[in-house]
């Protein structure tokens, strides 16, 4: 394979740390001698840029599909564009249900590819994409089949009262989780092409795929060009039809193969007791996490369902709003992901917290932009999203709380991806515990039925979740404690 330059960073120059180095549990700003700050910047934007503008893309193609949703029945009808919203906000919990198993061993996945990746060993980077793929097809094939059977009780659970609601719902589910694998595969590559720094080509399959959304979309959901008029089962089927063509571009992409990673299907996918093993140590304290997460946003998402369909479209809008917000943080949690896992492969904590506190210094800046979007056109956005008089007023001001939490949401995310590029994801999955587990539904049922604040009280719950974990993760990564962390496959 050929030396592909751009996936190199500072630490590649770098000597490796001693064999048991740790270094001072406590985070200091101090750089290596030789190290400028402007060249840890500049690796950092290198690898999160294209992340960026991928997530972005991809929430705004999410944004888009919600409007086109909202918009059926246009203004002679707009209940019907309520009722789909609410459709398609009921099917994502359940779906993320569905997704935690593959997500967790993906976690596994980047921090054992990246820590491959600081100690050079491409052998073993390989390894570990070998199992991650056989472990998701499996995995990724049971969810698939179960998510398609039980569609319909899943819907029910989330608290849908309306028959045409619930049908809605159950066939854009079932239309999810029918193309279900191929989703969960594409995301085991994404993981590994990320822990080296490959960023960039996981940004163009998935911009690519999102074209193709976007357009089946246009054909489906309102029967364009002679394609029939499917609605919300149009534009899950459009979904579907864009994970299939990025499914096909990543894995042209690993088979091809880059400076590091490259899928040898002769090399077979036999089970390796060591490397499971190690994915299991970081991917099962993330699947826990995830779990947690799920049931907490579950219950959450229950209590809001029960103040009914105008409210939990509103709901809708502003929780896919805010997810456009969260591209910050994962963009750049992806950098504090791979630099923190690159740099303890190599032995070097001390660059591990040099990338990472500087991430996290350009992730709040963003934050800070984006919170002013959010106060200034909040409003507007919403009423892109629904015509509905009710859901724009109370959407506009759920918005304010949305640009509120930026910095604290940014710096979260951030720190997180560098603790679980550690492998420290099992305090990760007791700080969830805590916050979304407990404090979010907990302070959202208190507030939503013994107060007459309705939705907004259910926000203020979100926002209580968001602080507090927010300064528990930063409490934890203040510790140190990730430093000491080891895998049993390293040498």
């Amino acid at each position: 394979m050929k030396t592909n330059d751009k996936l190199q960073t500072t630490l590649d120059r770098l000597p490796y740390g001693e064999e048991n180095q740790s270094g001072d549990l406590k985070v200091n700003k101090k750089l290596p001698e030789g190290v400028r700050s402007g060249e840890l910047y500049k690796d950092i934007i290198r690898i999160a840029w294209p992340s960026f503008v991928e997530l972005l893309l991809t929430q705004l193609v999410s944004m888009v599909d919600l409007m086109m949703v909202g918009s059926m029945g246009g203004k002679a009808n707009p209940q019907l564009g309520t009722q789909a919203l609410a459709a398609v906000g009921l099917t994502t919990q359940p779906k993320f249900l569905l997704m935690t198993a593959f997500m967790a061993m993906n976690t596994g996945v980047t921090a054992l590819v990246a820590r491959y990746k600081g100690r050079s060993d491409k052998e073993k980077a390989n390894l570990v994409v070998r199992q991650g793929l056989l472990i998701t097809f499996f995995l990724g094939a049971i969810m698939s089949v179960l998510g398609v059977l039980f569609a319909r009780p899943l819907v029910i659970f989330m608290g849908s009262t309306e028959e045409i609601v619930t049908q809605m719902a159950t066939q854009y589910l079932q239309i999810q989780m029918a193309g279900f694998l191929t989703m969960a595969l594409t995301s085991t590559v994404t993981a590994a092409l990320r822990a080296v720094g490959d960023s960039k080509t996981c940004m163009v399959y998935n911009l690519v795929a999102n074209l193709v959304n976007v357009c089946f979309n246009w054909l489906l959901i309102y029967g364009n060009w002679g394609f029939p008029e499917m609605g919300v089962a149009g534009a899950s089927l459009a979904t579907v039809f864009g994970q299939f063509v990025a499914f096909v571009m990543a894995f042209a992409v690993i088979i091809k193969g880059n400076s590091f990673l490259k899928l040898e299907f002769r090399l077979g996918f036999k089970p390796d007791k060591a490397v499971i093993t190690d994915m299991l140590g970081v991917g099962m304290p993330a699947m826990v996490e995830q779990l947690l997460m799920r049931a907490g946003m579950i219950i959450y998402a229950k209590t809001v369902a029960s103040l009914g369909t105008t409210a939990y479209a509103t709901h809708q809008v502003c929780m896919n709003i805010q997810a456009l917000s969260f591209m910050i943080g994962q963009a750049f949690a992806v950098s504090a992901t791979t630099l923190m896992g690159q740099s303890l492969g190599k032995r070097r904590p001390d660059m591990a917290q040099a990338y990472t506190s500087r991430t996290r210094t350009v992730g709040f800046c963003f934050s800070m932009l984006l919170a002013a979007v959010f106060i200034l056109f909040g409003k507007n956005i919403v009423g892109l999203y629904n015509s509905d008089p009710e859901i724009i007023r109370i959407g506009g001001q759920i918005m304010l709380f949305v640009a509120f939490l930026q910095p604290f949401q940014g710096s979260q995310f951030i720190i997180a991806g560098g603790l679980r590029g550690a492998g420290d994801t099992k305090t990760t999955a007791m700080i969830t515990f805590i916050t979304v587990l407990l404090v979010r539904p907990g302070v959202a049922i208190l507030l939503v039925n013994a107060t007459s604040l309705g939705l907004y009280g259910a926000w203020i719950a979100l926002a209580c979740d968001q602080m507090l974990r927010t300064a528990l993760v930063f409490g934890r990564y203040k510790s140190g404690k990730w430093k000491t962390i080891k895998l049993k496959t390293e040498v």
